[in-house]
C-alpha cells in the first residue's frame, strides 16, 4: 500500500473511533513515548558506564604492560585472560607482518592494529571473541613500528547490560501499561460533561423535550468543558422558551382564527343560498363576507410577522420622527373621523435610526389602540419630546378612555391578551405585542401606564440623544 493510501485509511479509522478511544490512545502513545524513550536512554547511559569502566582497566593495564616490558619483540606478553578471574592478555603486534612470530598469539590482528603501529591510526577498543566468551580489546601504540593489544573478557559487562536491558524492558512495559490505564481514567474524567452532553442531546433529539438539562459539578470546578456544558444549558433555555412561545402563539392564533373563519363559513353558505335571500340580505352577507376576509386577512399576517420573533433588518435609514407622527395622525385621523388627534412635535428635527415603514406600524398600532377606547370626542393626545442630558427622544400616546387597571397592566403586550373592556371592541390582541417587537427591534422601550385623570398613556422612548437639526 502507499503513503498515501495509508495516511487515508488512517485519517478513515480515526473519524470512525469516538472521541473518548481517541483521547485515551493519545494520552497512551504520549505517555509510552516517553517512558520507552526513558528506558532507551538510561539503557545507554548504563551501556556507555559499563564500558566505561572496562576500558579504563584496559587502559591501566596496557599502561602496566608497558612499563613492565618495554621494547619488547612481537609476540605475547600474557596470556591468562582466557579465564574469567585472570589479568588482562598483553600481545605487542607489529607494523610489518613479516615480523610476526612463527606461533600465532591469542588476540586477533586486524589490519587496524597495523596502522597504529605505524603510527597512521589512534588508539582504539574493540569487542573480540577469546576463546568462545566475550571480550574486549585495546589496541594503542608502544614502540616505533609496533603496537600493543590488551584484552579483557567482558562477560560481567555484558551480564549487566542484559540485566540492565530486562529491567528496564520491563519498567517501560509497566510504563506503558499505566499510560493506558492513566490514558482511560483521562478520557473517561475529562469527556463525563461531553459523555452527558451527548446523552442530553440524544434525549432532546428522541423526546423533543427541551426541558431536559446537563448536571453540572458544584461551583468552583469548572472548567472549559464545563463552561460548555453551562452554555448548552443556556441554550436549552432559549429552546425551550422559544417552543413554549411558539405552542402558545399556534394554541392562541387556532383560537382567534376558529371564530371568524366560523363566521366566514356562515356567510360563504348563506351566500350559496342566494336565490332564498332579497337583495338587501344579499348585500349585508356580502359586506359582512368581506368584512371577516379582511379582518383574517389582517390577523394571518399579524401572525406571520410576530411568528418571526424578530424585526427584518432591511436598510436602516435616518428617519425624522417629526414627520412621521404628522403623517401616522393624519392616516388615523381618516380612519378614526369621529375622534380628534392632538399632535405636538418641537419645531427642531429630531432623527433617529430606523425602518420608517416599520416605525410607521409602530406608531399606527399606538394610535389605533388610543382611538378605539377614546370615549365622547375626547381627544387622543400625541407628543414627541427630543432627547437631552443624555435621554433619547420619547413619544407619548395618551387617550381619555377607560385606562388599564392595575390587573390587566402587566400583561397588555401579551399577544392575544385583551382586557374585558376591550373585549367587545373590533381587535384581535397583536396590535400592542407586534409595537413592541418593533419598538425592541430598534433598540427603544415601550411601556404602558395609567394616565393621571384616566386613560391609558403609552410611552416610547428611543436610545441615545437623537441628532436634531
Amino acid at each position: 500500500m502507499s503513503g498515501g493510501g495509508r495516511r487515508r485509511l488512517g485519517r478513515a479509522w480515526r473519524r470512525r473511533r469516538p472521541l473518548r478511544t481517541r483521547l485515551a490512545l493519545a494520552v497512551t502513545a504520549a505517555v509510552a513515548f516517553v517512558a520507552v524513550g526513558v528506558c532507551a536512554a538510561a539503557f545507554l547511559v548504563v551501556r556507555s558506564a559499563l564500558y566505561e569502566q572496562l576500558d579504563l582497566s584496559l587502559t591501566q593495564s596496557a599502561r602496566l604492560a608497558a612499563q613492565r616490558n618495554p621494547g619488547e619483540a612481537p609476540g605475547p606478553l600474557a596470556g591468562e585472560c582466557r579465564f574469567l578471574a585472570a589479568p588482562a592478555c598483553a600481545e605487542v603486534v607489529a607494523a610489518d607482518p613479516a615480523k610476526d612470530p612463527s606461533t600465532p598469539g591469542l588476540l586477533p590482528v586486524a589490519p587496524a592494529a597495523r596502522e597504529v603501529a605505524a603510527g597512521e591510526r589512534a588508539p582504539y577498543y574493540t569487542n573480540i571473541t577469546l576463546a568462545g566468551y566475550p571480550a574486549r580489546m585495546l589496541t594503542t601504540d608502544y614502540a616505533k613500528g609496533r603496537a600493543l593489544q590488551v584484552a579483557l573478557r567482558a562477560d560481567t559487562v555484558e551480564d549487566g547490560i542484559e540485566e540492565a536491558a530486562r529491567w528496564l524492558v520491563a519498567t517501560a512495559a509497566a510504563g506503558v501499561l499505566l499510560a493506558a490505564l492513566l490514558g482511560h481514567w483521562v478520557s473517561r474524567t475529562g469527556l463525563a460533561p461531553v459523555t452527558r452532553l451527548t446523552a442530553t442531546a440524544e434525549r432532546i433529539a428522541a423526546t423533543r423535550d427541551p426541558r431536559h438539562r446537563i448536571e453540572l459539578p458544584p461551583p468552583g470546578r469548572e472548567d472549559e468543558i464545563t463552561r460548555l456544558a453551562g452554555s448548552f444549558n443556556t441554550m436549552l433555555g432559549e429552546l425551550e422558551q422559544s417552543v413554549t412561545a411558539q405552542r402558545r402563539l399556534v394554541a392562541d392564533a387556532s383560537h382567534e382564527l376558529r371564530t371568524p373563519l366560523t363566521a366566514l363559513r356562515t356567510n360563504a353558505e348563506l351566500l350559496a343560498r342566494g336565490e332564498r335571500l332579497t337583495p338587501e340580505q344579499r348585500e349585508r352577507a356580502s359586506a359582512a363576507l368581506g368584512r371577516q376576509l379582511r379582518e383574517v386577512t389582517g390577523l394571518v399576517n399579524d401572525l406571520i410577522e410576530l411568528a418571526r420573533d424578530e424585526e427584518p433588518q432591511p436598510l436602516v435609514e435616518q428617519v425624522r420622527l417629526g414627520s412621521l407622527v404628522e403623517h401616522c395622525a393624519q392616516a388615523a385621523r381618516a380612519h378614526w373621523p369621529a375622534v380628534p388627534f392632538r399632535v405636538l412635535v418641537p419645531q427642531e428635527a429630531v432623527v433617529v435610526p430606523g425602518v420608517p415603514a416599520r416605525l410607521s406600524r409602530l406608531l399606527g398600532n399606538l394610535l389605533d389602540n388610543a382611538a378605539k377606547f377614546s370615549r365622547g370626542g375626547l381627544p387622543v393626545e400625541v407628543e414627541l419630546a427630543a432627547g437631552s442630558s443624555g435621554r433619547g427622544p420619547e413619544l407619548t400616546v395618551r387617550d381619555h378612555g377607560p385606562g388599564i387597571s392595575a390587573e390587566d397592566l402587566p400583561y397588555v403586550f401579551d399577544r392575544f391578551y385583551r382586557a374585558g373592556a376591550a373585549r367587545a371592541l373590533p381587535g384581535s390582541g397583536l396590535g400592542l405585542a407586534m409595537a413592541r417587537q418593533i419598538a425592541r427591534a430598534h433598540a427603544a422601550e415601550l411601556t404602558a401606564e395609567a394616565a393621571p385623570g384616566g386613560g391609558a398613556l403609552f410611552r416610547l422612548t428611543f436610545q441615545g440623544t437623537g441628532r436634531s437639526s
